[in-house]
């Protein structure tokens, strides 16, 4: 190994160790039938999507077929004619997928050519005029254009006939591969009494990792226009320079480079997995199965981390907090129109991003999925902290909420990981406190300070600096003095400041959420009694990241509170404790205040470097049986199936989001005498978490 080679693995450890749990919280095969298409009548484009058709030249009255490496358009009947099926790469734009799996592209020359890979090239852009179409090359502009028997791309206008075609139904079109659901029936819809919806909420999920950090840390994407093919493949760099893999192996706890198949798409041998933390795990396609599965609030937060994305080597964007936020916004929004168009056009889809109570109880009383916009980042908005000095005032704040409101974020966090001009954080405990101890040096040029705590609550206990891996402590400057803590629980120094005051304040002003976990226990305090003086309700805990005594002030406000979505009990394959979300949601019942709608949520954290729940100890004598009934025995869920692989809950644990929902099944199993009793509970998550978000919506 050159020694650059050797200082890239030493600084990519110490990233990769820095990195353990910073963001997050605690860290061509078969395919199933795809959605009806819709009539062509409704629209005749949208409508086309999932339609077997044949393409058919105005001009000529023959048809495209499929010819050596290529096409041609002299196909005299039907019969001679390729059946296409028309994969909705977005809203207006569709993918001509034939009978042997090949694809309608263009090269760099405007020829015509045919290929099994899914590239932008094979990106069509269909706009429909007088019964005829014209196909425009999505990445480049240029027209489909039928020139006697052949066919090629010209000038929008240089050929006005050539570039007409008709669609003609056909049949024995192949199926676009994708993930599979793997759930039959009609998903819950209406209201109860009172116009009551039911229902799961996960307040705490990050759909958007694939931007964070730079983007070149996460490995997949949750959709792409060119399918599961190029959504769920590894890393590009992951071939070349290992690093990926590196952070891979390290964050979940293997040897690096230990030579693991991240092939994903179609074999997926060792992701997506429950403790895989650098891979995609939130693809559309398991999200839908989670909503089929009895989900119907999901809380996208947007995530960042201006420290790491700036140490760490590689990355394609920007690693400003904002750029990444506005980035991710822009990509919801862009899935939520893919998903649409996947249903037949605008509002069709069950993905429907909300920014009002309003619109949630209309989306789930639809049987859709209500999906809210909220941030978690260490310097919202600029405000990070540098030698104790803050960076940002209080018109960067007002700024900043007014942007980010207007984007319909929502819920917000105030602090994250590090401290901030806000107030301080909440520590992490052991040597990953030592990581994200040392990251909070680099962003800030500071230590944690701690102080005995003034009262119950506590922020997680310290261990010296030193006694962190020298992976971590590489990254530090030479010579930085390193503090030593004293023994048990103690607090941070640093509570809300003015700032921070003036930041909790201006999003109670705009009818926002204020989610406390991460802030450090007098951060918390102060925050809790500004809140408790308004009697404002619009604060939560949405993955156990505050101390467990701040649950009963965040009941009596009507708040509301979800558990971080760890195991059902025992450890995991490596012994690690992920902790037990039905011991947190009995905690929760005894906590709740009579005065307020009861119902108990979870936080995936999924895309947060926060492993997902693992098997259950005793999945091989007491498993999950499949197929099972979701809650209200509307849908049977059976095993996922995504390419060549089958997920099950008892060897798998919760591997990626679609099986969320066998994760929740499974607490009967894992609840004895409570299973009943805790399925209703969490079936009254979104309705608990609604009404909270009614008494403070402006």
């Amino acid at each position: 190994m050159t020694q650059h080679g050797a200082h890239l693995r030493r600084l990519t450890q110490a990233l990769c160790a820095a990195m353990a749990l910073i963001v997050g919280g605690t860290g061509i095969a078969a395919s199933q039938a795809t959605p009806a298409p819709a009539s062509l009548g409704d629209n005749p484009v949208f409508g086309l999507v999932n339609g077997c058709y044949a393409v058919k030249s105005e001009q000529s009255g023959t048809f495209v077929r499929r010819d050596g490496g290529g096409y041609r358009v002299d196909g005299a009947d039907l019969a001679a004619a390729e059946g296409f099926r028309m994969h909705a790469a977005q809203l207006g734009r569709f993918m001509f997928y034939g009978k042997g799996g090949d694809m309608l592209a263009h090269d760099d020359k405007r020829a015509i050519v045919a290929t099994r890979d899914a590239l932008p090239t094979t990106d069509w852009t269909l706009t429909h005029t007088d019964g005829t179409y014209a196909i425009t090359a999505t990445d480049n502009g240029g027209q489909l254009t039928a020139d006697g028997t052949g066919l090629g791309l010209t000038d929008p206008g240089t050929n006005p006939l050539g570039g007409r075609f008709r669609v003609v139904p056909t049949s024995g079109c192949a199926d676009f591969p994708d993930a599979e659901v793997n759930a039959t029936g009609t998903p819950l819809s209406g209201t109860g009494p009172n116009g009551e919806v039911r229902g799961f909420i996960d307040a705490h999920v990050h759909l958007n990792s694939n931007l964070f950090i730079g983007g070149q840390v996460h490995c997949g994407k949750p959709f792409d226009p060119q399918g599961v093919s190029v959504a769920l493949r590894d890393c590009p760099d992951q071939g070349a320079s290992k690093t990926s893999a590196l952070l891979e192996s390290i964050l979940s706890g293997g040897s690096p480079l230990d030579g693991r198949d991240t092939t994903g798409w179609p074999t997926f041998k060792n992701w997506p997995a429950h403790d895989s933390l650098t891979h995609e795990q939130t693809y559309y396609k398991w999200i839908e199965r989670a909503w089929r599965g009895g989900l119907r609030m999901f809380n996208d937060l947007l995530v960042n981390n201006r420290v790491l994305c700036d140490l760490y080597p590689y990355k394609n964007r920007s690693c400003n907090d904002m750029d990444t936020i506005r980035a991710q916004a822009k990509q919801v929004h862009e899935m939520q129109d893919y998903i649409d168009a996947q249903y037949g056009g605008p509002g069709r889809g069950w993905f429907r991003i909300v920014s009002n109570p309003a619109d949630v109880r209309k989306v789930i009383g639809e049987g859709k999925l209500a999906v809210t916009i909220g941030i978690e980042t260490s310097e919202p908005f600029g405000c990070g902290l540098r030698d104790g000095v803050p960076q940002c005032n209080e018109a960067d704040i007002d700024r900043g909420l007014d942007e980010v409101y207007a984007l319909g974020v929502r819920q917000m966090y105030v602090t994250h990981k590090f401290d901030n001009a806000f107030g301080g954080t909440r520590f992490d405990a052991g040597t990953t406190g030592v990581a994200v101890n040392v990251g909070n040096f680099l962003g800030t040029g500071r230590f944690w300070e701690v102080e005995p705590c003034k009262g119950p609550e506590h922020d997680q206990p310290l261990i010296p600096v030193a006694e962190g891996s020298a992976e971590v402590l590489a990254a530090l400057p030479t010579g930085s003095a390193m503090p030593v803590y004293p023994s048990g629980p103690m607090c941070n120094t640093r509570g809300l400041t003015k700032l921070g005051e003036h930041m909790v304040r201006g999003m109670m002003a705009r009818g926002m959420i204020v989610d406390i976990d991460h802030m450090s226990a007098k951060t918390a305090e102060d925050a809790l009694r500004i809140l408790e003086e308004a009697k404002y309700s619009g604060v939560v805990s949405t993955h156990s990241w505050t101390d467990p005594l701040n649950h009963k002030r965040i009941y009596a406000l009507g708040g509301f509170v979800a558990g971080y979505a760890s195991g059902l009990g025992g450890h995991s394959e490596d012994g690690d404790d992920h902790g037990n979300f039905i011991d947190a949601w009995r905690q929760a019942r005894a906590d709740r205040s009579d005065k307020y709608y009861f119902g108990f949520g979870f936080g995936a954290d999924t895309g947060g470097f926060a492993p997902q729940a693992p098997p259950r100890e005793d999945a091989d004598t007491k498993p999950l049986q499949y197929p099972y009934k979701t809650f209200d025995g509307g849908t049977t869920m059976d095993r996922q199936r995504t390419g060549e692989r089958v997920f099950d809950l008892n060897k798998d644990g919760v591997a990626h989001y679609g099986l969320i929902p066998d994760w929740i099944a499974d607490m009967r199993n894992a609840a004895g005498d409570d299973g009943d009793q805790i399925i209703d509970d969490m079936s009254r998550g979104a309705e608990a978490y609604l009404q909270m978000w009614e008494r403070v919506a402006k």
